[in-house]
């Protein structure tokens, strides 16, 4: 049974609250730069996520270690000025929060006043609870994230699915809800068994965000340049493609070339 989708000026993290409640899916993308994530909230996309996969996509590195709070500061000022509907949620990259509830603090707050964010984003569960609450203490709404965990992606050793045994699965659970029990809006769950992220999404009422989750959770998140192909050498079994950006942008630029060399452009037409 579909559900009406409801028009909303602004999405806020009550929105989200109430769109689980009312069992309407909630949709995510990354954005890191201003032309695209104008593109994606003139789209109506619910949240725009200013992802530490800015890494990857953008930067080139292997994984999302890398990127600096700063970094992570000038992808999300870019995003925001583009904005007029989306919630923008921020991830503190890796080492900005972890070690020290004071630390991860600090970063939130420069991440909230310098690129005007509306919300931090952060892996892990009982680890990093203090951190957490030492945030949502200071008003600033956060965001968990669950399952896998790329920026524990050395601990891990490989991107494969998490919580398959029961013992992790089990733990997942809590950590769920002990997100939900200290205040966090949301989570995030990453590329775990359908069935047990359709369980998660049933035991909170906060929504449950799947990337590689399934489809009983409560929306879905996918990076925005594997979701158009302009990246086309990731290639997971969650991953759809609506479109191939890589080949119709090889191509254009080719012709471009071309008609540059052979003088076909600029034509009489396209000068003054």
């Amino acid at each position: 049974m579909s559900v009406t989708k409801k028009e909303y000026k602004r999405i806020t993290v009550k929105t989200l609250v109430d769109m689980k409640a009312n069992g309407e899916k909630i949709s995510m993308l990354t954005a890191y730069d201003y032309t695209m994530a104008k593109i994606v909230d003139g789209a109506d996309i619910d949240v725009i996520l200013v992802g530490d996969s800015a890494s990857n996509v953008m930067s080139g590195h292997e994984t999302t270690l890398p990127i600096t709070l700063d970094e992570m500061i000038y992808h999300a000022s870019s995003v925001i000025r583009a904005v007029n509907r989306a919630l923008v949620v921020v991830d503190l990259p890796f080492g900005s929060y972890q070690s020290d509830p004071k630390k991860a603090l600090r970063s939130a707050i420069r991440i909230m006043k310098e690129s005007g964010g509306h919300a931090v984003k952060l892996e892990g569960g009982k680890e990093v609870k203090d951190s957490i609450k030492r945030i949502l203490n200071a008003g600033i709404p956060v965001m968990g994230h669950l399952g896998l965990t790329p920026q524990s992606i050395y601990k891990f050793g490989t991107y494969t699915v998490r919580a398959k045994e029961e013992q992790e699965a089990h733990q997942l659970l809590a950590d769920v809800k002990m997100l939900e029990r200290v205040g966090c809006f949301g989570i995030v769950l990453e590329k775990i068994p359908a069935e047990l992220a359709e369980e998660a999404a049933e035991s909170v009422s906060i929504p449950i965000i799947g990337i590689g989750a399934g489809n009983g959770v409560d929306g879905q998140v996918l990076v925005l340049h594997d979701m158009i192909g302009m990246t086309h050498e990731f290639n997971p079994r969650f991953l759809r493609r609506y479109m191939n950006l890589y080949q119709d942008m090889t191509i254009a630029i080719s012709q471009y070339a071309s008609d540059v060399k052979s003088g076909e452009f600029p034509s009489d037409s396209e000068q003054y």
